[in-house]
């Protein structure tokens, strides 16, 4: 199996070596000289990016089962992706201790990979806090990046907490209470997807059913997240910050960012005299998104709902202090609109490479 073993800095005498590195699990997918990473989110696995895989490279089989097939095929207009499991998470270590757990220790780990794999350079792509840890990535080391896609992102501390209602309280209970896989599995749907997502006919069956199986399934393989690791990541996230001169170095290093947000909901109509009743939601997508040019209208649409889990906002505010080197793109879906819209995500960062 794959591991890149990233050294610890604070070494101490109680150091053995079996616990002086941590090491990352991770694989890479495809032939080619484009690069890309993709750092997934909280309580994620590599296994998260399925989609984007296999939409980037055509295959959701491992390189590392080539031997298996006689060798590798190059290809020299291709893509090579790299995923792997954070921190905490997955096949990789699990420290148990918060300090160790950070968005600037993780996106040294991810530097460390890209070092193991010998990329000098690549596309860096991260959803949510995997978002975070790629913004990180992206100030620490600007010369390592070609392009930067930040998706379903928020911010760190209070920006962490979804909006306050029936809904999200409702899967945070059920989040904690959740004890197996299949309860784990049937709270991780409702917290990624849009209800009408999950509501679709998929041959005799809904696409919540086909999803259930699968998520019960992968849970069941990994395993539940051990609590040092939960801990641990949301520890990261809500330390997490972007200065205003890691902001700079972001816009000034010379690559594109792409931050891709997912929104669902049925819209309404609002009625209105005047521009100044319009609401502040409507406003703040003008303003950040630069979708109009004149707020001069008697009725307009406005989104009911958007990812339940981060919530848009950050997201604009974010692109708005990474412009102009940034664009904001929202997309119909949830906190998994990678999965939901596979094509539209994709076009919208390969568009920004």
């Amino acid at each position: 199996m794959p591991f890149c073993e990233v050294v610890k800095e604070d070494v101490g005498p109680e150091t053995t070596l079996n616990n002086a590195a941590i090491k990352i699990f991770y694989r890479t997918y495809g032939h080619g000289p484009i690069k890309a990473l993709l750092i997934i989110g909280l309580a994620g696995t590599h296994e998260s990016w399925g989609p984007q895989i296999m939409g980037l490279t055509g295959t959701d089989k491992p390189n590392d089962d080539d031997d298996d097939d006689g060798g590798i095929v190059s290809d020299d207009s291709g893509i090579e992706v790299c995923a792997f499991d954070n921190r905490g998470m997955g096949r990789s270590s699990v420290p148990t201790h918060k300090s160790e757990y950070t968005t600037t220790i993780m996106a040294n780990d991810s530097i460390s990979l890209l070092d193991h794999l010998g990329w000098k350079k690549a596309h860096i792509i991260g959803h949510s806090m995997g978002a975070m840890i790629a913004c990180k990535l992206a100030a620490m080391a600007p010369e390592r990046v070609l392009s930067l896609a930040l998706l379903n992102v928020t911010g760190g501390g209070f920006e962490c907490f979804p909006k306050l209602d029936r809904k999200s309280l409702s899967i945070a209970i059920r989040f904690l209470k959740a004890k197996t896989p299949e309860q784990r599995a049937a709270v991780d749907l409702d917290t990624h997807y849009s209800k009408d997502y999950l509501e679709e006919s998929v041959g005799t069956n809904t696409r919540r059913a086909i999803l259930y199986q699968q998520y019960v399934k992968g849970i069941s393989e990994t395993g539940m997240q051990s609590k040092y690791g939960f801990d641990g990541q949301i520890n990261a996230c809500w330390l997490h910050k972007i200065t205003k001169v890691e902001i700079e170095l972001i816009r000034s290093a010379g690559f594109l960012v792409s931050v891709i947000h997912g929104r669902y909901g049925t819209p309404k109509k609002l009625e209105s005299k005047s521009p100044c009743a319009l609401s502040l939601e409507f406003v703040d997508l003008v303003k950040h998104l630069y979708l109009y040019t004149v707020v001069n209208v008697r009725m307009c649409w406005v989104i009911c709902r958007h990812d339940v889990i981060a919530q848009i906002c950050y997201a604009r505010r974010l692109a708005q202090r990474l412009y102009p080197v940034a664009r904001m793109v929202d997309l119909h879906g949830g906190h998994l609109v990678s999965h939901e819209r596979t094509e539209e995500v994709l076009l919208s960062y390969l568009a920004r490479s």
